[in-house]
């Protein structure tokens, strides 16, 4: 993705033709610039820019003129001036893809393909399931995003909140490794060095956006089986609320997805006990707790072959092979006699020699 950074590369013999559906806008192949290479994203200039030098960077906010439509031409969006930050996925990837490429005061056409779109689920209720999509785009403006730094705790809580919203739209999209990334940016924003002093309401608010992304982290880490990092995002939930309901319901889950019931029962008991109307919970603690009791009999069962205990179903068999226990302990006196007395007259002859 790095790629779509550089110059347009010269026109090809063998373009592609656009995407249909994208009506007479289209035009001629060798105009369209593939760019991704999967001829799923295209990108064709209609009003030119001030130059390659004047295209924006990732990690800047730009500002662009956006109207979206579906094949047939039914507008579904339209912004005079929708700004965001590039690269952050904060809008659809067919944007933040090709914006990049825009120069200054470039006016272009995007055919993009429902998955850099609203995907398999559409946005209900003007975008339907696996909709293509054709944007026709203006860059405005481009500028580097404010100091973290130099925030106040107003602005910065509704920076963080604005990518947490974003992660839970991804969340929703079952895009769990997009839903990752704007949460992990929202939490680089709260744990970002403050040179502005903060009210102890604002700190607050703070501090419940901070669990409010890490607790939606660890849930999007454990659809994707991160147990670790799951864990670990529950855990710093927990450190700063040691009852958060959520976090100790999300822990237990891990600890029991690793096998962990003996760990894992106690923490949801905690969590059943500040809410006890909880069903969810009481549904996976009966069932940690069942699982828990099959996993200590094969385990009883496992040590019990190992140890060679005798079965229990019948009466255990003597061994005709072996010398039994209850050997007289005047024959094994004996025994210990010959044998010393053997041993004394070895040490006799060896003195004489």
């Amino acid at each position: 993705l790095e790629d779509v950074g550089r110059p347009p590369a010269p026109p090809r013999e063998d373009a592609q033709p656009p995407v249909q559906g994208a009506g007479d806008a289209a035009g001629d192949p060798e105009e369209w610039l593939d760019v991704l290479g999967n001829g799923l994203l295209k990108k064709k200039t209609l009003v030119p820019g001030q130059g390659v030098e004047s295209r924006p960077q990732k990690g800047q906010d730009v500002t662009i003129r956006l109207k979206a439509t579906l094949e047939d031409g039914t507008v579904v969006e339209q912004d005079p001036a929708l700004t965001f930050t590039l690269g952050d996925c904060d809008v659809l990837q067919a944007l933040d893809l090709c914006v990049q490429l825009l120069e200054m005061g470039e006016t272009a056409l995007i055919v993009s393909d429902a998955k850099y779109c609203y995907g398999a689920q559409g946005r209900s209720p003007d975008v339907p399931p696996n909709a293509s999509l054709t944007l026709e785009v203006e860059l405005l403006a481009a500028r580097d995003a404010p100091d973290l730094e130099l925030l106040s705790g107003k602005e910065k809580i509704q920076l963080a909140n604005r990518k947490r919203e974003r992660g839970n739209f991804f969340y929703q999209q079952a895009d769990y490794v997009l839903a990752i990334n704007s949460y992990d940016i929202a939490l680089r924003i709260l744990g970002s060095s403050s040179k502005v002093d903060f009210s102890p309401d604002e700190e607050a608010e703070l501090l419940d956006v901070k669990v409010k992304c890490l607790n939606n982290l660890a849930a999007s880490q454990l659809k994707l089986d991160h147990f670790k990092a799951a864990l670990k995002s529950c855990n710093l939930v927990l450190e700063h609320q040691p009852g958060n309901i959520k976090a100790l319901f999300r822990k237990g889950k891990v600890l029991a997805q690793q096998g962990e019931y003996r760990e894992a029962i106690p923490i949801l008991k905690a969590a059943l006990k500040l809410e006890p109307s909880n069903k969810t919970i009481h549904a996976e603690l009966s069932k940690l707790v069942k699982k828990h009791a099959d996993q200590r009999n094969v385990e009883t069962e496992m040590y019990r072959k190992m140890l060679g205990n005798p079965s229990t179903a019948s009466n255990p068999r003597k061994c005709k092979d072996k010398l039994p226990w209850s050997i007289p302990w005047k024959w094994l006196f004996g025994a210990t006699a010959i044998a010393l007395g053997g041993v004394a007259l070895s040490v006799v002859i060896a003195a004489r020699n």
